[in-house]
Formats: C-alpha cells, sequence, structure tokens
C-alpha cells in the first residue's frame, strides 16, 4: 500500500508541475505571424508596389523643362510602370493641347488669360521663377522701376545717368527670340517685340557673361544662376530672392503652371503625377532646378 500511495503521489506532482509550466507563466513566448525582414521588421511593413500604371502625355513651356525633367525622373522611378512625356513646344501649344485633349497635361510658363481661363481651363502652379535685373559690377545703380527697366529695354532711356547712374550708353543684352526666360521678362515687363537689343545670347550663362564683360551692359536672368560676377538690382525697392519671389514682392516673376480642361477626368497616373508635383516632397526637386517653391 505504501508503495501504490507513493506512486500517485509522484503522478498527482508531476501533472502540477506541467500545469504551471517551467516559467511560471501559462502564456507562450509571442511570436510574429509575420517572416521578419533583414532588419527583424515584418514584411508587412514594407511600402507596397506602385500599381500604378499607362502613359502621361504633358508638353508646352520650354522654361519649365528642367523642373518637369526634375519630376519625371522622380516620378517614374517610383511608379515603373507609369510612362510620362514631355513635348517643350511652348506654353502656347501647351494651352492649346490641354484645351483640345491631345495632352493630359498642359505646361505653362505665365499665367492663363482671362478668356483661357473662361473657356474651361484651369491652372494649377507647381514652383514660380524669378527673373533677376543684372547690371555690371561697376555700374552705381542700385534699384530701378518697372517703369525705368521698361525705358531702359525699349530705348526710350539710352543713357545711364537718365536713371541716377553714370554718364555711359545703354545696353541690353538678352536672351534670343523663343527663350522662356526672354519672353517672361518681355510680357511681365510688358516689353513684347519692343526690346533693342545689342547682343542675343544662346543661354543664361552667355547673358551673364557679357553683362559682366561690359561696364554699359544689363540684361535679365534667371534667379537660381545668378553670381558674383554681375550686379542684381532692386525692382521697386525690392530685392530678387526665394523669399520675395513666394510671397510676392518681387514684381519680375511668372509661375509655372499645369494646365488641365475642365470635367476631363484625368487618368489615375495623369492625377498621381500632379499631387506628386505639388507635394511637400517635390520642394526639393524644385529648388535643385532652379526654380522657387510655391510657399505652402
Amino acid at each position: 500500500m505504501k508503495k501504490i500511495f507513493a506512486i500517485v503521489l509522484a503522478g498527482i506532482m508531476m501533472l502540477s508541475l506541467a500545469a504551471c509550466g517551467g516559467t511560471g507563466s501559462s502564456t507562450p513566448a509571442a511570436v510574429s505571424s509575420e517572416p521578419a525582414g533583414a532588419s527583424g521588421t515584418p514584411a508587412s511593413s514594407a511600402p507596397a508596389a506602385s500599381t500604378l500604371s499607362g502613359k502621361v502625355t504633358t508638353g508646352g513651356s520650354t522654361s519649365v523643362e528642367k523642373v518637369v525633367g526634375a519630376f519625371i525622373e522622380a516620378f517614374m522611378a517610383e511608379n515603373s510602370g507609369v510612362d510620362v512625356t514631355y513635348d517643350p513646344t511652348g506654353s502656347g501649344a501647351g494651352i492649346t493641347g490641354a484645351a483640345e485633349g491631345t495632352l493630359d497635361i498642359g505646361l505653362s510658363s505665365r499665367a492663363l488669360k482671362d478668356d483661357e481661363a473662361a473657356g474651361g481651363l484651369t491652372a494649377t502652379t507647381f514652383a514660380l521663377d524669378g527673373i533677376a535685373i543684372i547690371v555690371n559690377s561697376e555700374n552705381t545703380v542700385e534699384d530701378l522701376t518697372l517703369e525705368q527697366i521698361k525705358g531702359l529695354a525699349t530705348g526710350e532711356i539710352t543713357n545711364w545717368s537718365e536713371v541716377g547712374g553714370p554718364d555711359m550708353p545703354v545696353v541690353l543684352v538678352g536672351r534670343e527670340a523663343g527663350s522662356g526666360t526672354r519672353d517672361g521678362f518681355e510680357s511681365i515687363v510688358d516689353v513684347k517685340d519692343a526690346c533693342k537689343y545689342d547682343q542675343e545670347l544662346t543661354s543664361t550663362g552667355a547673358v551673364i557673361a557679357g553683362v559682366a564683360a561690359n561696364p554699359n551692359a544689363f540684361g535679365y536672368a534667371s534667379l537660381s544662376a545668378v553670381d558674383d560676377t554681375v550686379k542684381a538690382v532692386t525692382v521697386e525697392g525690392v530685392a530678387a530672392s526665394e523669399a520675395t519671389v513666394q510671397d510676392g514682392t518681387y514684381k519680375i516673376q511668372r509661375p509655372f503652371v499645369f494646365v488641365t480642361k475642365d470635367g476631363a477626368e484625368l487618368s489615375e497616373a495623369a492625377q498621381a503625377f500632379i499631387d506628386f508635383a505639388t507635394s511637400d516632397a517635390a520642394s526639393e526637386l524644385i529648388v535643385n532646378a532652379g526654380a522657387v517653391p510655391v510657399a505652402k
């Protein structure tokens, strides 16, 4: 009987130990239900691959080429199933393409005119462009009004002494016909087809070099390209800078816009491209391409 009692007692003790578990807890160690990646993070936490696909056609302004090119490269890197094209045909052609439906997105380096907006088009600004007025470093002129700039460009003002500068003739150095920067300058200052150019050059760098080499010269250049070889004058007391372009106080500036047709539904890929280009994430791309982000 003692032997039987000992066996029963041993069995009871073994059952007790099994119920408690070796760790003192009835809960098993937690195990992820998902396979971990190399970093130990569950695989499900990795970003999903883009499912966008299709083609997005854009075209228009040549001035936006660097910015839009940067957008396209970055967007397509994230969305390999989407093909975004860009045809640099000028702002007018971009606006017409959007209106006629031959482009998903038109590109313009000017705001829409009243009749264009009234005709069923919408402009979405994605960047700004400041155009600096530059003079030779030896020129004592520090500030010009828009009217004075207009007079200097059209030949109504022929000597710098008429605007508070030295007694020297005025020499206008600008871009060639068809340049987006030239179009922006002439449109904003209201001197379209009226400028008296002494030199028409094929790049912004050449314009800056031309002004730097001639004490009598002045010209215009995209804000991001101006260096210390020339002097950027203030315009009606306001210096050209990213901040003054963003807040609108610097007057010689223009918007870069996407043009779309009212009532025409954009494809998912086209809408995603616009959303990407107008997001905060695109600001660095805009700056690196030489333009100014829109203030948020």
